[in-house]
C-alpha cells in the first residue's frame, strides 16, 4: 500500500510540475470546495507537491514510517490490514484540512498542496505503536519518538498561531493527533498497551 500510494503521488505531483494548470484544478481551495462544490480537492491535494523537495521528504517519511505502520496493523489487526491502512492515510487527508477548510472558505486566493497531512497521520500512528523507537531528526540526530511527538505538536501549534510561513501547520498538528488517536478508535484496548510500552522505556 506504502509502495502504491508513493508512485501515484510521485506521477501526479511530477505532471503538476508540467502542468500548472492541472496543478490548478487539484490543489487545495476551501472556496472553490465550499462554493464551487469541487469535493475532489478535498483528496487530490495531498497527491500534488509544490516542487521536489517538497515531495522528496514527504514521500522519504512516508516510505519509512508506511512500511512499518503496514506490519503494526498485519500483526494487530490481521486481515484488515489494508483496509484500516486506508482509513488512516485517507482519513488524515480529511482531518488535516478540516479547519483550513472552515478557516478559509472565503478566501479565493488561499491554496495549499501536500501529502503532509497524511503523512503526519502515518508517523504518528507508528508513534503509537513503538513510543521509544528512534526517530532521526534531519536523518542524523536520533529522538525517541515520544519526545520527537511532543516537540513536533508543540512546534506545529505555536507556528499555526504565529502565521509567519507558508506552510500549513495546522494540517501538521490535526493529522498528527488523527494519527495517534486513530488506533485507539479502532480498538480501545490498544491504548493501555501503548500506556504499558511508554512506561517499560523499552
Amino acid at each position: 500500500m506504502t509502495i502504491i500510494l508513493i508512485a501515484i503521488t510521485v506521477a501526479v505531483s511530477f505532471a503538476c510540475f508540467k502542468n500548472a494548470k492541472l496543478m490548478d484544478s487539484l490543489q487545495f481551495n476551501a472556496s472553490k470546495i465550499i462554493y464551487k462544490k469541487e469535493y475532489h480537492r478535498l483528496i487530490t491535494h495531498a497527491f500534488v507537491h509544490a516542487n521536489w523537495e517538497h515531495l522528496f521528504v514527504n514521500m522519504i517519511v512516508l516510505f519509512s514510517f508506511g512500511t512499518a505502520i503496514e506490519e503494526y496493523f498485519k500483526f494487530t489487526f490481521g486481515n484488515k490490514e489494508i483496509q484500516y491502512y486506508f482509513l488512516l492515510y485517507f482519513g488524515g487527508i480529511l482531518v488535516s484540512n478540516a479547519y483550513a477548510l472552515i478557516k478559509y472558505r472565503n478566501n479565493y486566493f488561499y491554496n495549499s498542496v501536500g501529502a503532509s497531512g497524511a503523512v503526519s497521520a502515518v508517523l504518528f500512528c507508528a508513534i503509537f505503536f513503538n513510543p521509544w523507537n528512534s526517530i532521526y531528526f534531519f536523518g542524523i540526530l536520533p529522538i525517541p519518538g515520544i519526545i520527537f511527538a511532543g516537540l513536533y505538536l508543540l512546534y506545529s501549534y505555536q507556528m499555526s498561531m504565529k502565521k509567519k510561513d507558508n506552510v500549513a501547520h495546522d494540517a501538521h498538528f490535526l493529522g498528527a493527533l488523527y494519527g495517534f488517536l486513530f488506533p485507539i478508535m479502532l480498538n480501545p484496548v490498544l491504548f493501555g498497551e501503548f500506556i504499558d510500552k511508554l512506561f517499560r522505556l523499552k
